[in-house]
């Protein structure tokens, strides 16, 4: 998986990143058992996905791959294996 760099772009790590924050707001009101606060804390967690589409959109995310490269991938997939 490492050689695949998945998620490894800013739309991935603000994405990932927002809703970690709201997650750990959450679960932080959700011991000091205030629904309000807990809520927020889903919302700032659903606003993570929001933000990570919109930069993924804005050119920001992985470029799709062209199936020229997809076959590519998958020969140099099937010589690792047929050589091991």
């Amino acid at each position: 998986m490492a050689g695949s760099s998945h998620g490894h772009t800013p739309a991935a790590w603000t994405g990932v990143i927002i809703s970690f924050i709201g997650f750990c707001v959450a679960g932080l009101f959700m011991v000091a058992a205030n629904p309000l606060g807990f809520w927020a804390g889903i919302a700032v967690t659903l606003l993570g996905g929001v933000v990570g589409l919109a930069m993924k959109v804005a050119g920001l995310g992985m470029p799709k791959e062209s199936a020229e490269l997809a076959a590519a991938r998958a020969r140099a997939g099937q010589a690792q294996i047929s050589s091991s």
